[in-house]
């Protein structure tokens, strides 16, 4: 649990912007510490390694409690996604979750996770609103493991997408007044 709580935790968005010269991320956007609100710096190579590096502290968790504690790797999981939404060293002020999650699903049934990509990287491609792309992805998970025989892991994934969706309460809101952002487009 530890291994994957320390994982999950690595802010990757902070350390990239500062890196970089982009400012404290939390100060940018939405103040969120994901992917998404890295793109609106306008820095989209930074953007890109968020993503793939949220998503790899997520499966990094599961191939290496599952190299070292064999059985343990959705707990490993959980908590990597845990320590992304709720980092002890950011004020438990953390991401939404979702490329953290896209990574604990790959590595754990990849069936499921080519379901989460195509939901997100899909409704990314087409509707061009982030947080419905996220939390369809999310919701998705729970679905494809169950049509994959993995019934061990549908209640696991469907409490993370019930995170998700918690954490994108705010989006759900403007959703509903119909004044969600879409990518690529400057906010009214």
């Amino acid at each position: 649990m530890l291994i994957g709580y320390v994982l999950g935790s690595i802010p990757w968005g902070i350390l990239l912007t500062r890196s970089a010269g982009a400012g404290d991320l939390r100060t940018i956007g939405s103040g969120n510490i994901g992917a998404t609100n890295v793109l609106r710096t306008g820095r989209k190579g930074l953007a890109a390694a968020t993503l793939l590096l949220d998503l790899l502290k997520g499966a990094a968790a599961v191939w290496i409690v599952a190299a070292l504690f064999p059985g343990e790797e959705p707990i490993a999981g959980a908590a990597a996604f845990i320590g992304h939404c709720h980092p002890l060293w950011l004020r438990f002020r953390g991401g939404k979750g979702v490329a953290t999650m896209m990574g604990v699903v790959v590595a754990l049934c990849p069936i499921a996770g080519l379901a989460y990509a195509i939901m997100w990287l899909g409704l990314l491609a087409t509707v061009r609103i982030s947080s419905v792309a996220g939390m369809a992805a999310a919701v998705a998970a729970p679905i494809a493991a169950a049509w994959a025989g993995r019934f061990d892991l549908v209640i696991l994934f469907l409490g993370l997408a019930l995170i998700v969706l918690w954490k994108h309460r705010e989006n759900i809101e403007r959703l509903v007044a119909g004044t969600e952002p879409r990518i690529g487009r400057k906010r009214e």
